[in-house]
């Protein structure tokens, strides 16, 4: 199995240093490396250069935006599976790979965990579950630098370039939808710096979500989700945990709860018809 990770950069001097080092550290060397940087002017250019014999393919020139740089790099991979590792972004350890690399991809998508480290270093780690729904992918997503995507996957349904931040997370829904393999390697792969675009674009990132799920998803399935997040607005109000927790038979309380949540929807229910 051979791997292609690709960074994508466009003046983040400082970033790309990170990611370099964490890449050139690494205890497995079975993988090509691809750069594509945006035509930075900060320095970043002159530092691909230094680093230009680790690399199997690297370009610095304008492009149309993060996923436009990302297809560039889809399009010239060669290995059985891709990783992005973006600027900024590094691995957990040396031996990340390594580790990685050790379980045998089989799978369409093999995801792992990471952290999430914001510009103070402070570290959170996301743990991602085994075992994976749609509805996960309505609310969520993978870590995209801790997944490794088989390389035909990708290069037969390029990254979205009409969005700006989701595209990943788009790509992830669909090969859901479709059937596609996934797999969940117990390693922490990567760590995530929070400074970037999708970490400070809330409004941007819902927008275009909303976009994506109305796209993909059937009417009737998406007003079950809002149904579900209803309920769990409901359940995870202070009174009811007050009341799931307090001892005695838990048929009792389970019976206590659902009649509270059937008397919610009675009335809502009756307010809408008076509406």
């Amino acid at each position: 199995m051979t791997l292609s990770i690709i960074t994508i950069n466009y003046n983040n001097l400082e970033g790309l240093k990170k990611t370099i080092q964490s890449v050139v550290s690494q205890s497995s060397r079975d993988f090509e490396w691809i750069i594509i940087d945006g035509g930075s002017n900060d320095g970043s250019k002159e530092l691909i250069e230094q680093y230009a014999k680790y690399f199997s393919y690297w370009v610095s020139e304008p492009d149309k935006g993060i996923y436009n740089a990302m297809n560039k790099g889809i399009r010239i991979a060669k290995g059985d599976y891709v990783q992005f590792l973006n600027s900024g972004d590094w691995f957990y350890d040396e031996t990340s790979l390594e580790r990685c690399i050790s379980h045998g991809f089989t799978k369409d998508i093999e995801y792992g965990d990471l952290f999430f480290v914001d510009n103070q270093g402070t570290r959170e780690r996301s743990n991602y579950p085994k075992d994976l729904t749609i509805r996960f992918f309505y609310k969520y997503s993978l870590g995209h630098n801790a997944t490794f995507i088989r390389r035909e996957l990708l290069q037969s349904e390029l990254y979205d370039e009409s969005y700006r931040i989701v595209s990943d997370w788009a790509f992830f829904l669909k090969q859901a939808l479709n059937r596609r393999s996934f797999e969940h390697l117990d390693e922490i792969v990567t760590c995530f710096s929070t400074d970037g675009i999708s970490s400070n674009n809330e409004e941007q990132v819902k927008q275009e979500r909303e976009s994506v799920i109305n796209s993909l998803l059937p009417d009737m399935l998406i007003k079950d989700f809002i149904k579900m997040d209803e309920m769990e607005q409901v359940l995870n109000n202070n009174h009811v945990k007050k009341v799931i927790d307090f001892g005695g038979s838990k048929k009792l309380y389970h019976k206590m709860i659902t009649g509270c949540l059937l008397l919610i929807e009675s009335i809502n229910t009756i307010i809408k018809r008076r509406d």
